[in-house]
């Protein structure tokens, strides 16, 4: 066998696999020994059945399968060798003048297209420099939180008349052109929300409403096109809440409001049945401890999102982008040519950044341990556990989830992918340099 690679520039190549009969013909034999254990056809005893016979009946099919899995093999195996770093998958380069007999005596000569990472530096040091932000907590977001958890704690009653923050339950029937209830139309009971309505004029007219009250407005116009909310609002789909046109008639049937739960012992009980507050000036310092952690959070997040820009702007590198685009159209065949077009940058910024990626862990020594991503693992599925029960879970029973959650391999993928991105980050974050700068939270809002 005989393998060779053209260069076509630094970003791609072909590499060109020549195979003889010597290089098969021993693969193709104890296949078709192996059929021949397997196979069970009349006139012969299980596992009985001739080479020869095997041979007419199926020697094309197994030699076809033997050669692909030659190909696969020597490909891998040349390009692990040669320590290429290749992009997407070798894409076969079909030769229109090739035919082959497929007779067991044929030479067969297989071209593939690759598509290779550049070469570049990804270099940081704390020259590189970064603000990272501590962000306030202002009375307006205090104060937000605060009504949150009174209204989760709240208790729904049931007034005469609606307000601004009610919901109306009640019956949806859809309308003919000239007003009358369409024959045959939608039908349906739901829960409206008087303040998810996006028109002030359908929102004034929902105010105000008593039961058994009627309106009737323009769906479309009062969500402003939102195929999802009209899709739940009336149990159609959300390809048909698309295409959706005229007015629906409105019956309230209830008005439903949730009053607030008052900053009582009773409130306390319920949310921190712990004990741990207990007076409101406890609660105050629980809110603003959990909104400071918070902001703690989409600090940190900021901090990695400008080093993730900074990164992408300053290390400069050309991809193989014709071969990428091909190559996505040959692994992914419902894709259409808008549709490429439309999501290659973005496609393409990630494959940058990881290639980034791969260099930091590489130059730095940085390793991912499996023992890390299984601990991940059980802190994403003792989170999980925590929402339901405030006991926690069996370090045991907890490993056992992890391992089974794992055992799928796009899991796994995804777990190691963060584990990695998390290590590559947090390297970053303690070489480069950041001052610390104190903004409130509307201004850090309002940050590119």
């Amino acid at each position: 066998m005989n393998i060779t690679q053209e260069k076509i520039n630094d970003l791609s190549s072909i590499v060109t696999i020549n195979i003889k009969p010597e290089d098969y013909k021993a693969k193709v034999e104890k296949a078709i020994k192996e059929h021949g254990k397997k196979v069970q056809m009349p006139g012969f005893r299980p596992g009985m059945v001739p080479a020869a016979h095997i041979k007419k009946l199926y020697g094309k099919s197994i030699l076809v399968d033997e050669i692909n899995n030659l190909l696969s093999d020597s490909l891998n195996n040349y390009i692990a060798d040669n320590k290429l770093e290749v992009l997407g998958q070798p894409l076969p380069k079909v030769d229109q003048d090739a035919k082959y007999n497929w007779d067991f005596e044929d030479s067969f000569v297989f071209s593939y297209e690759l598509g290779l990472a550049p070469e570049f530096k990804a270099e940081f040091s704390s020259k590189d420099k970064f603000t990272k932000y501590k962000i306030t907590a202002d009375e307006e977001t205090i104060k937000s939180r605060t009504e949150s958890l009174q209204r989760a704690y709240g208790k729904m009653t049931n007034p005469e008349v609606s307000s601004d923050n009610d919901s109306l339950y009640g019956e949806f029937v859809q309308l003919a052109e000239d007003g009358s209830v369409l024959e045959g139309g939608i039908d349906n009971n739901a829960s409206l929300r008087i303040e998810l309505v996006e028109d002030a004029k359908i929102k004034k007219s929902l105010v105000g409403l008593k039961k058994d009250d009627v309106v009737s407005f323009d769906i479309q116009k009062a969500y402003k096109n939102n195929a999802h909310l009209i899709h739940n609002l009336l149990n159609i789909s959300e390809e048909e809440a698309t295409e959706l046109k005229g007015n629906f008639q409105f019956t309230v049937k209830n008005v439903n409001r949730l009053e607030p739960a008052e900053l009582n012992e009773e409130f306390f009980n319920k949310v921190f049945p712990d004990g741990s507050v207990t007076n409101e000036d406890g609660f105050n310092a629980y809110v603003l401890e959990e909104i400071e952690k918070q902001m703690e959070t989409n600090a940190d997040r900021k901090f990695s999102n400008d080093i993730y820009e900074y990164a992408l702007a300053n290390i400069k590198f050309e991809l193989p982008s014709d071969f990428l685009k091909r190559w996505l159209k040959a692994t992914n065949e419902k894709l259409s040519d808008a549709e490429l077009e439309k999501d290659y940058d973005s496609f393409e910024k990630n494959l940058k950044w990881s290639l980034i990626e791969n260099k930091v862990l590489q130059a730095n020594n940085i390793e991912i341990k499996p023992e890390e991503v299984v601990a991940l693992a059980k802190g994403r599925i003792a989170t999980q556990f925590a929402m339901y029960s405030p006991t926690p879970i069996d370090d045991a029973q907890l490993n056992e989830y992890a391992h089974n959650f794992l055992s799928d391999r796009e899991r796994a993928t995804q777990m190691y992918n963060e584990v990695r991105s998390n290590k590559v980050f947090e390297f970053l974050k303690n070489t480069v340099s950041a001052e610390e700068k104190s903004i409130d939270y509307k201004s850090f809002l309002e940050l590119k």
